[in-house]
């Protein structure tokens, strides 16, 4: 695994062809993509990088309940990295069923046949046998030529710009810090897709249990949780937090961070401060997903666990054919 992230930059080379792109037009309303796990994480990065995209994001069986009209003026995009997710490929042929425009991202498996049978546009994703949440840069590209072109060439940019070796001493210090810890990963709404990332990350190649929020919603609710008393202090007492900000916040929402932290370290809570560091946007946000990268192999290490493969994961999805 620390090859490929190593060689993470790498994938920003990639230029993604569109087969059989004249079944869709350039003038869509809307984006739907049904997707789950890492195969929907490339939507949250293009949302996060622009906020105003009309990219939806269906992780479930079927379509969304939109109406009609709506439908009509979307392409309904099914990504699955492995092109075998039972859910997208119930999204994909409902949406084709019900005659609507479909396009699918994809290495291989059942969801690119799929587009084959059905003549449908696809794009087929290098299949270089690692992870979904470690191929990000293939699949953001990929979205990216569909959804926004105009960001393909600032995406193929980074390819000399995102330095992995770099970050890796910070992952590794950082895993340090959270070992015996569950992370709980604060920030604010519109960095969502990156706590959600981070999130992920220690799930699946850290083996650990990690959580996130946003604020200012978490004010109003969650924070609650933490003001422990003496008969229910173990609940919590294991939690660090994580707070990740970028210099362009909302200035009460640096405030509430600093506020909420002030008081977590006043309940003996131990917190970290993560600030989004480069030049771009897009910068930022791959600077930071590396950082997770890094510090959930770190964490894998401490636990001697396998970072790269999840066999919880792949039973159950055995156990429920």
């Amino acid at each position: 695994m620390k090859e490929s992230i190593l060689n993470f930059a790498k994938q920003f080379s990639y230029k993604p062809e569109i087969i059989n792109k004249d079944k869709i037009s350039n003038e869509y309303e809307n984006f739907i993509l049904g997707g789950m796990g890492g195969s929907h994480l490339a939507a949250g990065i293009l949302r996060a990088h622009n906020p105003g995209l009309n990219l939806y994001i269906h992780r479930d069986y079927g379509i969304p309940e939109y109406d009609d009209s709506f439908n009509k003026k979307s392409l309904f995009i099914a990504s699955s990295y492995s092109g075998n997710t039972e859910e997208v490929l119930d999204f994909a042929d409902e949406a084709y069923t019900k005659g609507y425009e479909v396009l699918v991202i994809s290495t291989g498996g059942k969801l690119i046949d799929f587009a084959k049978e059905n003549n449908l546009a696809y794009i087929q994703i290098p299949d270089t046998g690692i992870q979904p949440r470690l191929a990000l840069g293939y699949s953001t590209i990929a979205l990216a030529s569909v959804v926004s072109k105009g960001l393909v060439l600032e995406l193929q940019s980074l390819e000399n710009k995102i330095i992995p070796e770099k970050i890796e001493k910070d992952g590794m210090e950082l895993a340090e810090i959270l070992q015996g810890k569950t992370p709980i990963i604060f920030t604010s709404t519109k960095n969502r897709s990156i706590a959600y990332n981070w999130k992920i990350k220690m799930n699946e190649t850290g083996k650990v249990p990690s959580f996130y929020n946003v604020f200012p919603e978490l004010n109003h609710n969650e924070m609650q949780g933490y003001d422990f008393i003496e008969q229910n202090k173990k609940l919590s007492e294991n939690f660090h937090f994580i707070f990740i900000a970028s210099s362009d916040e909302h200035p009460r929402i640096m405030k509430r961070m600093e506020v909420l932290e002030s008081q977590l370290q006043d309940k003996g809570f131990s917190v970290n401060n993560l600030f989004l560091s480069g030049e771009s946007r897009f910068e930022k946000i791959f600077n930071s997903l590396l950082l997770a990268d890094w510090t959930a192999l770190g964490l894998s290490e401490k636990y001697n666990t396998e970072p790269e493969q999840v066999p919880l994961i792949e039973d159950f999805k055995k156990r429920i054919k």
